[in-house]
């Protein structure tokens, strides 16, 4: 009867059983607003392709509703959905639904939280382009936050996360471009100027990719590609598949090569991937689960 039981709980318990990759020491998190998984395959994005190619991916992976950027970036990085952190609306920069638990930071407990408890000695790193991630961020828990300055930031951001991946080599790097959402708001998503802008997107990623190995860092680190929503027309915040549907690509120490992901990913799943990685307990809080069909056991 115990063998029997042993065989059941394997059975069912058995992704809980797969090891981390025991040599991942550095986290690149790459977020970029308003990235549809739909365009990626008509897109020109070699560098990003690359990572796909010898890498992880999924093009059906599901941010949280609505399908907007505050409530979808503090869902990434906090490993829960709006019912328990609490920002609900595109630009939240305080919860409109108490959050269910606080952290020291005054926040629901998010990576950085994780990292600061656990691994106190860590460097972490955050630089963003929209000034709406600032509320969303334990800024006392993390070693390095740069804001971008008002305006065309992008190229900025990218250029300075290089800086400090060189530098620093901190564990846990999260950098937010704005681009490709300002062009679909103000043009359209599904145009030619959205897919030029994504050139300009896989360029940033090319500088994060190419600091990675500069830093002499790429066997020990992971890169995570991904974004808040898509979006259709002009705009976002619903439910049609083009606007939930975002990429989720992982590349580098222990991911599996030439795989497309076929478990079901839900943005807050990136945190407890993160968290899975690198050790940490995750709180009971959070909702995600660690996208451990990306990653090999060597």
């Amino acid at each position: 009867m115990k063998k029997l039981i042993l065989a059941l709980t394997i059975l069912f318990t058995g992704f809980q059983l797969k090891a981390q990759p025991n040599h991942v020491k550095h986290i690149i998190l790459i977020g970029c607003d308003g990235f549809g998984a739909y365009a990626i395959p008509d897109a020109k994005m070699p560098n990003l392709k690359q990572l796909i190619n010898t890498g992880s991916w999924s093009l059906k992976a599901r941010c949280v509703l609505p399908s907007s950027s505050a409530v979808n970036w503090a869902s990434m990085l906090m490993g829960a959905g709006p019912t328990e952190h609490g920002y609900t609306e595109w630009n939240s920069a305080v919860p409109e639904i108490p959050s269910a638990i606080k952290s020291r930071y005054g926040l629901f407990p998010g990576i950085f939280t994780l990292i600061k408890e656990q691994k106190p000695k860590a460097k972490t790193a955050v630089i963003y382009s929209w000034q709406g991630i600032g509320p969303l961020i334990e800024k006392d828990a993390i070693t390095f936050v740069v804001p971008g300055p008002n305006g065309d930031n992008d190229n900025f951001c990218a250029d300075t996360a290089a800086s400090i991946i060189i530098r620093e080599k901190p564990l846990l790097t999260f950098i937010h471009f704005s681009e490709p959402d300002g062009t679909g708001h103000n043009i359209g998503h599904r145009t030619p100027a959205y897919y030029k802008e994504l050139e300009n997107v896989d360029k940033r990623i090319g500088i994060i990719i190419n600091a990675v190995k500069k830093a002499g860092i790429a066997n020990e680190t992971v890169i995570i590609v991904s974004a808040d929503h898509g979006g259709t027309g002009k705009g976002h915040g619903g439910k049609s598949l083009d606007e939930v549907q975002i990429p989720w690509i992982a590349n580098g120490a222990g991911v599996s090569r030439g795989h497309e992901i076929k478990n079901v990913i839900i943005t807050y799943d990136t945190a407890a991937t993160i968290a899975w990685l690198l050790g940490l307990k995750e709180p009971q809080s959070w909702r995600g689960k660690p996208v451990i069909e990306a990653f090999n056991s060597k």
